[in-house]
């Protein structure tokens, strides 16, 4: 039997970092400096270590708010078995995970249109959309994300929650404050070996 292809990644990097700034940043947060690394430089180093197919939304790419992005991304990958959404604010995800959370998606049964990623009871990303999501993202616009598409999913029973034990899922960075605090979880990572 001939394995499933996997889900197409799409790393959303299109934001404006207004909040970064206004904490006391001085640059985009995607450039701000992670153990002297940029924080997207960081993500998409996960991304390509994952060894999943992947798509990088950049500003000018659709319109200005998440749900813009994000159906650029699916535009622009409109053949994809599938897709795993990730912000590109989140430098510490683990290749590994986004492996894990594409891998849930291909063994899902075929009523379950979402897998979201939980770390200590809290959700995070990639959150993974089955390919037959195709319309619903295409149909995203504006500030709003993918949430309400979730939700359903959820309201339906089509929701699948994937306890992964990655602290990376759920540290974005949005405020100086968020930097700082990755920071101290990525040194902690490095003196356990990880």
């Amino acid at each position: 039997m001939q394995a499933k292809p996997f889900p197409t990644l799409i790393l959303l990097a299109a934001g404006s970092g207004t909040r970064f700034r206004a904490s006391g940043g001085c640059t985009h947060k995607l450039d701000a400096l992670l153990c002297d690394v940029p924080v997207l430089e960081r993500t998409l180093q996960a991304v390509q270590q994952s060894g999943l197919p992947w798509h990088l939304v950049r500003q000018g790419e659709g319109g200005a708010g998440m749900g813009d992005s994000i159906a650029a991304g699916v535009r622009a990958t409109s053949t994809a078995h599938g897709w795993l959404i990730i912000p590109a604010d989140l430098p510490l995800v683990r290749p590994a995970t986004l492996v894990r959370v594409a891998q849930a998606l291909i063994e899902a049964p075929a009523e379950v249109d979402v897998i979201a990623p939980f770390f200590n009871g809290q959700q995070g990303h990639p959150v993974a959309f089955a390919a037959h999501c195709h319309a619903a993202l295409m149909a995203l616009n504006g500030d709003r994300g993918a949430s309400a598409i979730v939700r359903e999913a959820r309201t339906q029973g089509h929701l699948r929650e994937l306890v992964v034990d990655d602290e990376g899922i759920i540290t974005d960075i949005d405020t100086m404050d968020d930097l700082a605090r990755a920071q101290a979880l990525l040194l902690r990572a490095r003196q356990a070996g990880y």
